[in-house]
């Protein structure tokens, strides 16, 4: 069983090596690559779920750190139920992310 403390240091350790990620996908994408996926070994061991910010940042078709502008492509769209469309320019794949209204009451 996995302690509290433990995985407080996870979370803390999952933090910086998206930070790193951010700043080396520019000059070494196989780098920063790493950095992500000994991130998501991290969660798993400590059982802590990711934060959003950082799900979001996986591609969850081919495990790739993606990051807007540099190796996917954003855009919102309007059809039916307001999304986001995520697209991984490494596999090709989508991820659609809605944008719920918020309920009154």
């Amino acid at each position: 069983m996995v302690d509290r403390e433990t995985r407080k240091i996870a979370l803390e350790r999952i933090h910086i090596l998206f930070k790193l990620a951010r700043e080396k996908i520019h000059e070494d994408k196989a780098l920063a690559q790493r950095y992500v996926q000994i991130a998501r070994r991290l969660a798993m061991a400590a059982r802590v779920k990711l934060p959003c910010e950082y799900r979001r940042q996986i591609c969850r078709h081919c495990k790739s750190f993606i990051l807007p502008g540099v190796n996917c492509r954003v855009r919102i769209k309007q059809r039916r139920e307001p999304h986001v469309v995520i697209t991984c320019l490494e596999c090709g794949k989508h991820m659609r992310i809605p944008l719920r209204k918020r309920k009154k009451g």
